[in-house]
């Protein structure tokens, strides 16, 4: 009888186990939608001041389909001016890691997904190459390297969700 009550205890911390990681998931999942939400808010000003194509619109709503390659130089661009819009970037357009945490924590993030959100963007900066010192590409090819590892840790949120989200504030 004291094995079966084992097993049957055991079974139960698995599942409840597996229930935590599920809501940590789906937790980080919406977070990033809020966090990306948030964090392009400032686009349609950045494609006035930089007279940007729709092309990057697109990149944006395509940004956490998995799959999606990012080749236009004018989205990296736009990420750099969404990024100074929202100051968060130093001056010389590297990331502020405090600024950058403070922003993932208001937008949801604990400290501890806020910290490791951080410190994956910046092993992304430091893992990518400088692309003959055009920061515009620097930028675009650190937001596909931070793109495949939030898809690795499952964190990457719907697309739909997303796109469902853009056109209810339109």
């Amino acid at each position: 009888m004291a094995l079966h009550r084992s097993t049957t205890m055991s079974v139960r911390l698995a599942l409840v186990a597996i229930a935590s990681l599920f809501i940590t998931v789906e937790c980080s999942q919406e977070i990033m939608k809020n966090l990306s939400m948030n964090f392009a808010k400032p686009l349609e000003d950045c494609k006035k001041e930089m007279d940007l194509p729709d092309s990057v619109t697109t990149d944006f709503y395509n940004f956490w389909k998995e799959g999606y390659e990012f080749t236009n130089r004018q989205t990296g661009c736009a990420i750099l001016c969404l990024s100074s819009k929202l100051e968060l970037l130093d001056q010389e357009l590297k990331l502020h890691h405090g600024k950058a945490q403070e922003f993932a924590q208001k937008h949801g993030a604990d400290e501890a997904m806020a910290k490791q959100l951080v410190d994956l963007i910046h092993g992304c900066t430091q893992s990518t190459p400088d692309v003959a010192a055009d920061p515009c590409m620097k930028a675009l090819n650190v937001a596909m390297c931070s793109k495949t590892k939030v898809h690795e840790l499952n964190w990457a949120p719907s697309v739909e969700l997303i796109v469902g989200e853009v056109l209810a504030e339109v």
